[in-house]
């Protein structure tokens, strides 16, 4: 179990999923952990389901108190009234971790200080199965060892210079909604061949998986395999000539540009 007191500025889907993860994982108690929000039926539901504490409109005490602190809310809410509270009332140790979409070190810096340690994570969504990375940039006052163990309470954690931190967005952590809506008209294609849809569906997860499997377990790139499983004229060389020619690679490349963009247009929203 980390040592130490965490507080969430925000009580959102991903605080709560992040909050899910880290106690039911054991890394924090539920004592160890605060949250605020402005809305009071929200700290008081996070309260209920797993424990921690619900913060007063304030936070003095729990800002005071905690050696962690986690801004979540979103990227067009009032960020100085967020960083206000922090400089007036966190302790000058207390590190500060953002995952706010967009909003950059130096910005942050300027609402809670400059020289406090600040780190900007973008966490990914597969909190509750211990996979994922999430993608974490880091001012120069703060050093892993004050959040390794918190980012790996609820995945894994790739460290990145804060000018790959959108790209790292739009690409890994927006990753799984690709994966889903392959998974997603993979299965449709088996009922579309004539297969009932358990039959469709439990065969697309397994052939996601075992896919993922086989690369690790070969060390092979996905090319050679393609190579080994496509014999001259067969069914697989027939089928990847029409997903081939449906555009599907660059469609999905046009997908993580897009989701890159609009990554950094979230943080450009003034607050």
């Amino acid at each position: 179990m980390a040592a130490g007191r965490i507080h969430f500025i925000g009580g959102g889907q991903m605080a709560e999923a992040i909050i899910r993860a880290v106690v039911s994982k054991g890394t924090y108690t539920a004592e160890q952990i605060s949250v605020a929000d402005i809305h009071e039926e929200r700290t008081s539901y996070l309260n209920t389901a797993y424990g921690v504490r619900a913060a007063g409109k304030s936070q003095e005490a729990e800002l005071a108190g905690a050696d962690l602190i986690i801004i979540a809310v979103r990227p067009q809410d009032d960020l100085a009234a967020v960083g206000a509270a922090i400089s007036s009332y966190a302790s000058s140790g207390a590190a500060v971790l953002s995952i706010v979409a967009g909003v950059t070190i130096d910005r942050l810096g300027g609402y809670v200080g400059a020289e406090r340690p600040i780190i900007r994570v973008i966490p990914n969504t597969l909190t509750d199965t211990g996979l994922g990375y999430s993608g974490a940039a880091l001012n120069a006052f703060a050093d892993k060892e004050q959040v390794e163990e918190f980012l790996n309470g609820f995945g894994k954690v790739q460290y990145l210079e804060e000018s790959l931190i959108d790209i790292f967005t739009g690409y890994g952590v927006a990753g799984p909604n690709y994966v889903y809506y392959f998974i997603e008209s993979l299965a449709d294609a088996g009922v579309l061949a004539g297969l009932p849809r358990e039959q469709a569906w439990t065969t697309a997860l397994e052939n996601v998986e075992g896919a993922v499997a086989m690369l690790r377990h070969s060390g092979l790139h996905p090319r050679q395999l393609l190579d080994i499983n496509n014999s001259p004229g067969g069914v697989g060389i027939h089928a990847l000539y029409e997903l081939n020619d449906s555009d599907f690679a660059a469609g999905l490349q046009r997908s993580v540009k897009a989701a890159v963009k609009r990554t950094t247009e979230l943080g450009q929203v003034k607050s």
